[in-house]
């Protein structure tokens, strides 16, 4: 049923919560890789996995297949598809009533290391942006824990064969420690995770490209055409109302703008459209929106 086959990963934890996320099988050998200093454990049971440990058909069918990624869906979360300005899919978070979750995938090299090099950037990046950054021991190594007046942001990482998962759990502030409810739903997602690399070539850090299920872009495109036909019939009721208000005595001038309609975000149960996020230039707190 599941691939026994193994490549070579940079994590060698246990996740866990892994039994939550599905038991995808056992490897036949353990990692033959240095431990990280904050690793907690062995992860020869646990995820992420390569799409080659595996049997696709099967984990398609149990998962949200993303193209890069493949991601079990944590029960009773929603689906809100992040669109990057050219109208490509740019992130998917995956939204609980603790806070949200979002898994990507990088492109990375053979040997491990990458995530390392990552979290030392992104807390300094923090650091900059006056968050309170704490290292962390979780499952697969360090976690760095990001914490706002407004927000608290964790980071998980796994170095894969070719690939790194970067995960990140967003929350209200005091909601993101190691012992919450949303870290461990995000453990256990990234656990059962299954990365589809592909063989073309792609430089190091280059986020793996996301590719929507047809039945997920068919509703972004219907909630698009609502919005618009929503937006449209706004326009129209306040052209009616500046008509009908307008006494003969007292004309509205005809240089008098006329009223905008509210802004509005595509929504569409269970998958949400928000706008987009600034660049990857952008800081790591701005590119999460706070």
């Amino acid at each position: 049923m599941f691939g026994r086959r193994r490549k070579d990963r940079g994590s060698n934890i246990e996740a866990t919560d892994a039994a939550s996320a599905g038991d995808l099988g056992a490897y036949d050998e353990p990692a033959d890789e240095e431990y990280d200093e904050y690793a907690t454990g062995s992860a020869a049971d646990s995820g992420p996995y390569d799409i080659d440990e595996v049997d696709e058909e099967t984990v398609t069918a149990s998962r949200l297949d993303l193209g890069s990624v493949l991601v079990p869906l944590p029960a009773g979360g929603q689906i809100q598809v992040e669109m990057a300005p050219n109208g490509t899919p740019q992130n998917v978070h995956l939204v609980t009533q603790f806070g949200r979750i979002t898994v990507s995938a990088y492109a990375a090299p053979k040997s491990p290391g990458q995530w390392r090099e990552v979290a030392a950037e992104l807390a300094e990046t923090l650091r900059n942006d006056k968050a309170e950054v704490s290292i962390e021991s979780g499952p697969w190594g360090r976690e760095l824990h990001g914490r706002t007046a407004n927000a608290d942001l964790r980071f998980i990482g796994v170095d894969g064969f070719r690939w790194m998962i970067r995960c990140v759990v967003a929350a209200p502030s005091g909601n993101a420690g190691a012992d919450s409810e949303l870290v461990g739903i995000a453990r256990s997602v990234i656990s059962g995770t299954v990365v589809r690399r592909g063989s073309e070539p792609h430089p190091v850090r280059t986020p793996l490209p996301i590719v929507l299920p047809e039945a997920l872009t068919r509703q972004l495109v219907a909630a698009q055409e609502q919005q618009q036909q929503a937006a449209a019939q706004q326009q129209q009721q306040a052209a009616a109302q500046q008509q009908q208000g307008a006494a003969p005595a007292q004309p509205v001038p005809r240089t008098a703008p006329p009223e905008q309609p509210a802004q509005q975000t595509q929504q569409v149960p269970p998958a949400r459209q928000t706008p987009p996020r600034r660049g990857e230039s952008g800081s790591a707190m701005q590119q999460l929106g706070f």
